[in-house]
């Protein structure tokens, strides 16, 4: 019986496959409880369906019908408990859901019934057998299992498969005629409950005779060994039988990608000793099995797999997936030749390429044993190697392609042809047909079956093959294999090729084969996949036309038409018409046409029409042609103009009449004569004319042709002789020529032809006019009376004029004009002239040409001319002449204009408004006005008046000065001796502040470049939404705007808008609200609130108390400071006496409420918590007075102070910044080239797991004898297969943290140790850590939660360290690495710009007070000329050193020089150099820190410095390596690990001590512990103002890269790593199931997890992740950074007195704002959508890729089991579950192979 996995839950979606995908109407289905549904099981005998699901099992007929219901969970129960489950004894025991995992027949063996297998998940996993008549009936179960019987995984997306085989028993006697039943299982690797279950292994069904168990796992019944479980997480898919084999299709890890394998062992192989496995690769890219079958195609078996495409390097199946078909014989020969080349040839092949090794970690190896041997042993045996796998992947090429994932598949054959049903995760059921030899596969159906449930892996087909059951989500659908119904057509049907449809000709249906009747006779049933099928078709139809008016015999032609028997006949249908009967004669039918008058009318506007002739056979269309019918009358009542040519022009047979005008299809006409409808060419009968009369009578003399074919037969007049223009009024005569006319008799009247009657007087109104009309007409201008008019020249009873009267001027259009001319002056009237040359150099304007323009002119009426210059202002009449007479204007034109403008400039953009005055600038038409700059147009914007015009200035494409000019018309005024400056466009760099709140009120300045050339600037603020992952916030945009919004620059500032809400005011005095606040004066009023500076500045807010002011002196995120009057204030407000305290912050004002000074000394208090939101990002202000006086003023003179300070050396800070970042600029560009120093990942987490040692366990090997190691080895790999199983694991943990002699530093060891040995398994590990992280939380939740994971007290929490070192190394690679790396830089070159004393480590330019180098040392830079050899050739180098150096430090900043960027691991030591001084030829002089030169006083020895030497600006030097003899001191040690620290303090040389730039204070005999006390109490002295300059202008220098290092850190902007969305998520769910509510605990133990735990330690210790040099000084700049960082990362609040130290003084004004950020980054992390554990466990499955020295860590771990064996043993044999799984006996076993160790085994 097959069975298959539960299919993996992938988050993939496809598309619909085919055009024609439809729901299913003729499917049945069931909705089932239990989603999802996971196996279906058909058992055909019984006709009985088995459905298992979550906490369900059904039993339904096939029919669907709900027969038996049972429920099988949930149950009380935890993975990682054995059961039973005992409460007292599994805490973690909970109601557990049951996944169904196996759901298998086992057929009956002689009087034994057969049974149901059912196996959960629950109870790690045990079996059922019930019975398949009654499954609520249990056969077999056991409620107390042994770890033998564990069989399906426990998990609910881990698969497992399983096969039932039956064999001979060869071993045990009895039971059935020796007959062994097995179920062979496949099962996927968990994280939880036992670690030592084999991918597959081998069950007893049958016998079970006592002491041996059913479903038991026993040792004579074979497994695959593994070497490591984890590591061959085999995820299964399918197991079928097939011959003497049991196949088992999985995929699983590769190197770095995922593959699919298939792999075989023989069915009577009990040992396992024939397993081999081969790649399967579907090409494509698809690696995933997520379903497969076992059927025939082309009648081979082979084996159907839908494969997917995998997301990266995980198991996650991407959209894109495909079907892979896989021959068995193809298969089954990889298999076969991998067993061979194992066997016999090593594994090589024949071109010494590696075709087949040993896999799953096991000690055997591939042999070369006699060519023989894989024949004599087909199943293997002892001697043979195993298990082998093939090298080489069995190929296949895709049949079908989809972009939805493909979940399931299932074949059927029908009539020799292979169907392959395919399930996808959007309930659609698919169907293919596989290419053959003879024709190409493809996809040819497509059905909805459950939309948007994924199909499940077990599709079946019913045992008729008629049906398939596809088991969804939650129901069981019932789906007909075909749905031949649903084509209605034969057409359709065969092309929609489906294998089991075909055209049932006589039935006139689509079915299947077996349901035509007649389907064995030829052409009767039609297949699409038979090369000579076609539909029956009519292949002609004798005549195609005819006329309606006559009957006739219809002949079709038919080939393919089916034979009939003698008593049936076929008829004949002409479109809804009575069938008539049809005469069969072989493929010709003959049938009689319709009578005339039943047919039916033509449609309207046609001369025929399409009739369908349908052959029937009774009800059924046999096969359908088209007839036509056509009307020949209808002919030429659709064409009147010209009958006859379309008549015997038509297609159709027809015929003209022309003495009776009909269209006939007879050949005969009622008056003999007849024109023929076919084209028989003969001459053309000869031209005639004929005189007509008006009324057009034509009369042919009486003759009788003969009947003529054609269209040239046809009457046709062609000519008109005679004129077209008729003068209205008058008789005339018409003059046709044509042919054919004489076949007409007298007096009949026929065609009438058009002719064109005009009036002469008709728009012609003047003489010119009428003139002017073409002379053809015949119109003459006639002075008759009673009035001059325009006539036809015979109606004029005068003279007709000759001339015409004189122009006249009506109008003149305009009536002023420039000087220079150059405007349109358009002229109305009347006898302007009868033509354009008529008036051409006949216009003057007060007696000035104008040109007239053709284009204007119109005859008679109006006259357009250009105006010509008159260089001086005049006024005169427009004279117009035409030939000899003269036309004058009434009203006189003006010439005229005055201009000036003021000297202007502004943007290229434009947008400038320009005003241009002058004198009648309205001179001419208002649309002949334009101005403009240069050649750009000037907009006018304003209506224009006589004396000014405004423009508004367009863009232009450069800059410069241009003249100002203005057109009127063509005339041009250029403003003399005025010119606009185009300038650049303003550009704007910032604009601050950048955030405002609702109200507003806040000055925004804007900085830039050419602000000053915009004519009106403009700052224009709005909101729009802006949506910021899942918080709504605001911004506002600000730009330099002219009126117009013309913006300059495309970079804009976003102005981000603070959210006030509602402000909510609180009373000073909230316990009794109708009493003034008492305050005491000569103190400070402290005004509490909540993100005080977001939006607001110290110099923006005012304070008011009273009509006084309350002077703000500082202003922080959280507290606001002012002093307010010495005397109290008068009130302002008429309705109290008393003054009240308000606060104005732009528009934004607050009124806090009354104050009432007082002389009392002891004060009301108002707690400082009491900060309460007024909405998010609200400013809330709360005054808050202090109960002690003092320390208020304390604080508030400590914040003046470090205010004032800040204010002092900002200036020096800029310098100094200016400096750095010119420095940190050229480094960019080294990072950009070499790039970021980060080590390698080994010696990364080397460092971090085990910081301070020399030699880690990373980098060390296993030191054993050679006669042991292999044993050895043997045992730690056996206790490698120990430390996964999790119950071992967490008892050995748990005993060791439980004994007195394990210190905290062995914990520390142990975890690493822990780490590293499970590194490939990080799946594995997290699950153990969160396990061991929640007993911790239960220990803390009992006592004080917030302490929890405050130190590393025990292993878990080290392994927690270690873990989020693992998981955030790609974070630090890509993210934080560079940011890191410039902070330590910048530290560096800000520490060498001054002195550092070599001996003490103390610095002038610190952050740390503790190591600021107080003493004012003399120091002057130095430049040296360093000789670099770079190959042959000598290059000089400059090198800035300081005068007070010793030579080690100017050694160490040579080579940070030279080697600049190149890491340091890379670059030689100072102490292996030497630095020789060479001055000339001969003088070289070689320093040293400690000579014969040195200075000693008394005790006192000085180091050597360059001073010492005299070394002056510029000298040259060089590097030389040191040789043996040469001595000195070296002041520095440097270890592997980066890290450099000075000399301690109390060494001493010869007696003598030595110092470099000050001598150490401290007495050396003073004990070791007074020294420490002494130095706190120097620490906590108050320093001197010019030290706390100092450390503050370093703080402000170095201010951009800490934020840039927090910021990357703590940034929202990208997803935050997935690690850290993990744990904060699992340690909400820890809180949420403890009932802590309290977020401040949330808090902390996000805090102690992430900051505290991982980020602090990078930061104090960069040398962790990058190859770098940390000097003590270094280290001290960076111990304040971090502990600022731990500061900010509290939620206590943070404040500052006269006793902080100077290290939190600091940062005070910025932690605050850090807090922010890390509020905001928790936030952040909580709000977003969980549920990444599928990523987390995908990225750690990548993270297991990187091998680790596990050995090494075994065997030092194995020391502390060694040294502390009996308490482990004992705690393992104390555990019940323990003792189930023998762990303690395993152990042991371990100790006899690792040390020979005698045990009780």
């Amino acid at each position: 019986m097959l069975a298959s996995s539960i299919p993996p839950s992938l988050l993939l979606f496809l598309h619909i496959l085919s055009p024609f995908s439809q729901p299913v109407d003729a499917s049945k289905h069931v909705e089932l409880k239990g989603a999802p549904l996971s196996h279906l099981l058909l058992d055909p005998g019984a006709g009985h369906i088995y459905v298992g699901g979550v906490n369900n099992l059904y039993q339904l007929t096939t029919g669907l019908e709900v027969l038996l219901h049972v429920k099988t969970g949930p149950y009380r129960d935890s993975p990682e408990c054995l059961p039973p489950i005992v409460l007292q004894e599994c805490p973690s025991a909970k109601d557990t859901d049951n996944y169904n995992k196996l759901l298998l027949m086992e057929t009956g063996q002689g009087v034994e019934p057969g049974s149901l297998i059912v196996c959960g998940s629950l109870f790690q996993g045990i079996c059922e057998k019930r019975n398949l008549s009654n499954i609520s009936q249990l056969i077999y179960q056991t409620s107390n299992p042994v770890d033998t019987q564990y069989v399906a995984a426990n998990a609910p997306g881990v698969s497992t498969v399983a096969v039932v085989i039956t064999t001979k028993n060869k071993q045990e006697g009895g039971g059935d005629g020796d007959v062994l039943r097995l179920m062979l299982v496949g099962r996927s690797y968990t994280s939880k409950g036992p670690g030592d279950i084999p991918p597959i292994t081998t069950r007893r069904l049958f016998p079970v005779v006592p002491p041996r168990r059913a479903f038991s796992q026993e040792e004579e019944l074979g497994k695959l060994v593994v070497g490591s479980y984890s590591d061959y997480n085999n995820h299964f898919v399918k197991a079928v039988v097939h011959g003497n084999h049991v196949y088992f299709l999985f995929s699983r890890r590769h190197k770095k990608e995922y593959r699919t394998y298939a792999s075989r062992l023989c069915i009577s192989d009990r040992s396992f000793y024939s397993y081999v496995e081969v790649p399967l690769l579907c090409q494509g890219g698809y690696n995933l099995a997520q379903g497969a079958w076992l059927g025939n195609h082309s009648g081979e078996p082979h084996l159907f797999v839908v494969m997917a495409a995998g997301q990266a390097s995980t198991p996650v199946a991407t959209n894109r997936s495909a079907l892979c078909v896989y021959g068995m014989a193809e298969l089954d020969t990889m298999l076969r030749r991998a067993q061979e080349v194992c066997y016999t040839e090593g594994g090589q092949g024949s071109g010494g390429k590696e075709e087949a090794y040993i896999e799953y970690g096991v000690s055997s190896k591939c042999l070369k044993l006699p060519k023989v041997s894989l024949s004599e042993y087909p199943c293997g045996g002892e001697h043979t190697p195993n298990p082998i796998a093939s090298a080489v992947p069995l190929k296949a090429t895709p049949i079908v392609n989809s972009t939805i994932q493909l979940t399931a598949v299932t074949t059927a054959t029908e009539a020799g042809h292979t169907i392959a049903f395919l399930g996808d995760r959007k309930g659609q059921l698919q169907k293919v047909t596989p290419p053959t030899c003879f024709t190409s596969g493809h996809l040819y159906g497509s059905e909805l079956v459950d939309s948007g449930s994924a199909v499940s892996a077990d599709l079946l087909l019913d045992e008729s093959q008629e049906h398939v059951y596809v088991l969804t989500n939650s129901r069981l659908s019932k789906v007909p294999v075909s749905s031949c119904e649903k084509q209605t057509d034969c057409r359709s049907c065969l092309a929609v090729r489906d294998p089991y449809c075909g055209w049932c000709v006589l039935e006139g249906r689509c079915s299947r084969k077996h349901q035509c009747q007649r389907h064995l006779q030829p052409n009767h049933w039609l297949w699409s996949f038979e090369p000579t099928s076609q539909c029956v078709t009519v292949q002609s139809l004798q005549p195609a036309n005819h006329s309606k008016e006559e009957q006739t015999q219809v002949t079709l032609s038919v080939p393919q038409l089916p034979a009939l028997a003698k008593e049936e006949s076929l008829s004949c249908i002409f479109g809804l018409l009575p069938p008539q009967p049809a005469i069969v004669m072989g493929n010709s039918i003959t049938c009689q046409s319709p009578a005339p008058e039943h047919l039916p009318p033509l449609p309207t506007g046609s001369n025929h029409m399409i009739l369908p002739v349908s052959l029937m056979f009774g009800h059924v269309t046999v096969t359908t042609g088209n007839m036509t019918f056509y009307d020949c009358m209808a002919v030429s009542r659709l064409n009147q103009s010209s009958q006859c040519l379309a008549c015997v022009s038509s297609v159709w047979r027809c015929n003209w009449c022309p003495l009776d005008q009909l269209c006939t299809h007879n050949h005969s006409c009622p008056n003999q004569h007849i024109i023929l409808n076919h084209r028989v060419r003969r001459p053309a009968a000869p031209s005639v004319s004929i005189f007509l009369s008006v009324s057009l009578s034509l009369t042919p003399p009486p003759l009788c042709l003969q009947d003529s074919p054609g269209p040239t037969s046809c009457p046709l007049v062609y000519d008109l002789q005679s004129p077209a223009l008729v003068p209205m009024g008058l008789s005339a005569t018409v003059v046709l020529r044509g042919r054919n006319l004489d076949v007409y008799t007298v007096n009949r009247k026929r065609n009438a032809f058009m002719i064109f009657l005009y009036d002469c007087s008709a728009g012609q109104s003047d003489c010119s006019q009428c003139r002017a009309v073409p002379k053809e007409y015949g119109c003459v201008w006639c002075p008759g009376s009673p009035a001059p008019s325009c006539v036809y020249s015979r109606t004029c009873s005068s003279k007709p004029a000759d001339t015409c009267p004189p122009p006249q001027i009506t109008k003149v259009e305009p009536a002023s004009g420039p000087l220079e001319g150059g405007i349109l002056v358009t002229i109305t009237g009347s006898n302007l002239g009868m033509k354009y040359e008529d008036v051409v150099g006949g216009v003057t304007v007060a007696g000035i040409q104008c040109l007239p323009q053709s284009k204007g002119y119109k005859i008679s009426t109006r006259v357009v001319c250009e105006l010509q210059p008159s260089g001086k202002q005049k006024e005169g009449p427009i004279l117009v002449t035409v030939g000899t007479t003269r036309g004058r204007s009434t009203k006189m034109f003006t010439y005229q204009v005055r201009l000036s403008s003021p000297v202007l400039r502004g943007p290229v953009s434009g947008g400038t408004r320009l005003t241009i005055k002058g004198r009648q600038l309205l001179t001419g038409q208002t649309s002949d006005l334009s101005a403009f700059l240069g050649t750009q147009p000037c907009y006018i914007v304003e209506e224009v008046n006589d004396t000014q015009l405004v423009c508004q200035t367009g863009s232009s494409n450069r800059t410069g000065l241009v003249p100002v000019r203005v057109l009127f018309g063509k005339a041009e005024r250029t403003i003399p001796n005025v010119t606009f400056h185009y300038l650049e466009d303003p550009v704007i760099t910032s604009a601050i502040p950048a955030e405002s709140f609702y109200a507003g009120g806040r000055v925004i300045r804007v900085e830039g470049r050419n602000l000053d050339v915009v004519q009106q600037p403009i700052i224009s603020v709005w909101v729009e939404p802006l949506e910021v992952q899942r918080v709504k916030r605001k911004k506002r945009l600000a730009l330099l705007t002219s009126k117009q919004q013309l913006v300059f620059n495309s970079t804009m500032t976003t102005v981000r808008q603070t959210d006030q809400s509602e402000t909510i005011l609180f009373p000073i005095n909230r316990e009794n609200l109708d009493v003034p606040f008492r305050f005491k004066p000569g103190g400070v009023i402290a005004v509490e609130g909540q993100d005080l500076t977001r939006a607001m500045s110290k110099e923006e807010v005012k304070a008011w108390l009273g009509d006084q002011e309350c002077d703000v002196k500082t202003l922080d995120s959280t507290h606001l400071y002012c002093d307010p009057p010495e005397v109290q204030p008068l009130s302002v407000d008429d309705s109290h006496e008393l003054p009240s305290l308000k606060v104005f912050m732009g528009n934004l004002q607050v009124d806090l409420g009354l104050v009432q000074y007082d002389s009392n000394s002891l004060l009301p208090a108002v707690p400082l918590a009491a900060q309460i939101g007024l909405g998010a990002g609200a400013a809330v202000i709360i005054l808050s007075v202090r109960k002690s006086k003092q320390a208020l003023r304390d604080y508030k003179k400590v914040l003046l102070q470090l205010e004032t300070l800040e204010i002092n050396v900002g200036d020096q800070c800029r310098k100094e910044f200016t400096d750095l970042m010119t420095e940190m600029m050229d480094l960019s560009s080294d990072v950009g080239g070499p790039g970021v120093p980060l080590l390698d990942y080994r010696i990364y987490a080397e460092r971090v797991f085990f910081p301070g040692q020399q030699t880690a366990p990373l980098s060390r090997q296993l030191d054993l004898p050679e006669s042991r190691r292999q044993t050895v080895e043997q045992g730690l790999q056996q206790l490698n297969n120990l430390l996964n199983n999790r119950l071992f694991l967490t008892r050995f943990i748990h005993t060791l943290e439980a004994q007195q002699g394990f210190s905290q530093r062995d914990r520390g060891y142990v975890a690493s140790l822990l780490t590293m040995a499970l590194h490939d398994k990080l799946e594995y590990f997290t699950e153990v850590m969160k396990s061991l992280l929640q007993d911790l939380v239960q220990q803390y939740v009992a006592k004080n939660p917030k302490l929890m994971l405050r130190r590393t007290e025990t292993v878990v929490e080290k392994m927690l360290t270690n873990w989020m070192s693992i998981c955030l190394y790609s974070f630090l690679k890509e993210v934080a690495g560079e940011p890191l790396y410039m902070l330590y830089r910048a530290i560096k070159y800000q520490v060498d710009k001054g002195p550092v004393d070599a001996v003490t480590g103390k610095a002038k330019r610190t952050l740390n007070d503790s190591h600021l180098l107080r003493e004012d040392i003399e120091y002057c830079s130095v430049t040296l000329t360093v000789l670099v050899k770079n190959g042959v050739e000598v290059q000089p180098c400059p090198v800035k050193v300081l005068d007070t150096d010793t030579i080690t430090q100017v050694k160490d900043k040579i080579l940070d020089q030279v080697y600049r960027g190149a890491p340091f691991s890379q670059r030689p030591s100072a102490d292996s150099l030497d630095l020789e001084w060479r001055s000339g030829q001969a003088g070289h002089l070689t320093l040293s820190d400690d000579d014969v030169t040195a200075v000693v006083q008394g005790r006192w020895k000085r180091l050597n410095t360059l001073q010492h030497y005299k070394v002056p600006d510029g000298a040259t030097v060089a590097l030389i390596p040191r040789s043996q003899s040469s001595g000195g001191v070296g002041v520095n040690q440097v270890f592997q690990t980066g890290e450099k620290t000075p000399m301690l303090e109390g060494e001493e040389e010869e007696g003598l001590r030595l110092w470099h730039l000050v001598k150490s204070s401290e007495d050396p005999e003073i004990p070791k512990h007074r020294k420490s006390s002494m130095r706190e109490r120097e620490r906590a002295k108050a320093i001197p103002e010019i030290y706390l300059t100092r450390l503050l202008s370093m703080k402000g220098t170095l201010q951009k890269f800490v934020d840039d290092v927090f910021v990357a850190i703590l940034s929202t902007k990208r997803p935050p790593p997935i690690a850290v969305r993990f744990f904060f998520d699992f340690l909400d769910d820890m809180a949420e199931k403890h009932g802590i509510d309290d977020p401040e605990t949330v808090h902390i133990w996000k805090t102690n997890s992430l900051p505290l735990r991982f980020w602090v330690n990078i930061l104090k210790n960069p040398q962790f992740v990058l190859d770098v040099q940390v000097t003590d000084s270094i280290d001290a700049v960076l111990s304040v950074i971090a502990q600022t960082f731990i500061d900010s990362c509290t939620t206590s609040e943070h404040k500052v007195g006269r006793d902080s130290p100077v290290n939190k003084l600091l940062y005070a004004r910025e932690i605050p704002r850090y807090k922010q950020l890390v509020e905001r980054y928790y936030s952040d992390i909580h709000s977003a959508a969980s549920g990444c554990y599928q990523e987390m466990n995908s990225t750690l499955t990548e993270l297991s890729g990187v091998k680790m020295n596990n050995l090494v860590a075994l065997h030092e771990l194995y020391k502390y089991i060694n040294k502390y064996y009996d308490q482990i043993i004992m705690s393992l044999e104390e555990d019940s579950s323990g003792q189930k799984m023998q762990l303690a006996y395993r152990l042991q076993q371990v100790a006899a192979l690792v040390e020979n160790k005698v045990t009780d085994l």
